[in-house]
């Protein structure tokens, strides 16, 4: 699959809700959350105005003329917050893009990106269940703490 893999601009960041959607891991079985899930506050986090803090990255796949996948970080208190210097990751692609090392590319990128501009390392926060946690664990990630439900896992640069 051909695709490109480039910043994210300005006018685009309103996909980030898309893609905030798309990264909510959903097991088996289970009926998907209405859309509206991405406006309660521990989402919010994520995305709420996005490309204004100074610590905000974005990089999007490009895939079929159109925007497929994109991974950001930005510091902020979430689920895989370790302290205040360290960039927490999101990442997610529209289903029909997975498995084709689309997402593994991105994160690489990424995390090649934060390293030249000086960061140390980068968290994320994965449910245990999720079928991402391999692909982390392959570009560098490390679990430093867990709960019932996930992972905290840490990449240092």
């Amino acid at each position: 699959m051909e695709y490109v893999i480039r910043e994210i601009k300005p006018s685009e960041y309103h996909f980030l809700g898309d893609f905030l959607y798309e990264a909510i891991f959903i097991p088996e079985g289970v009926e998907p959350p209405d859309k509206s899930i991405i406006n309660q506050p521990d989402l919010q986090v994520y995305i709420a105005d996005f490309g204004k803090y100074p610590d905000d990255r974005c990089l999007v796949a490009e895939a079929d003329g159109r925007i497929v996948g994109a991974v950001w970080v930005r510091v902020m208190n979430d689920y895989g917050h370790i302290d205040d210097k360290t960039p927490s990751f999101a990442i997610s692609l529209y289903k029909e893009y997975r498995g084709h090392s689309i997402g593994t590319n991105l994160m690489k990128q990424m995390l090649s990106l934060l390293k030249s501009q000086g960061y140390e390392q980068a968290s994320l926060a994965v449910q245990k269940a999720n079928y991402a946690v391999k692909m982390y664990k392959n570009v560098g990630f490390e679990t430093v703490d867990e709960n019932e439900e996930e992972y905290i896992m840490v990449c240092r640069l």
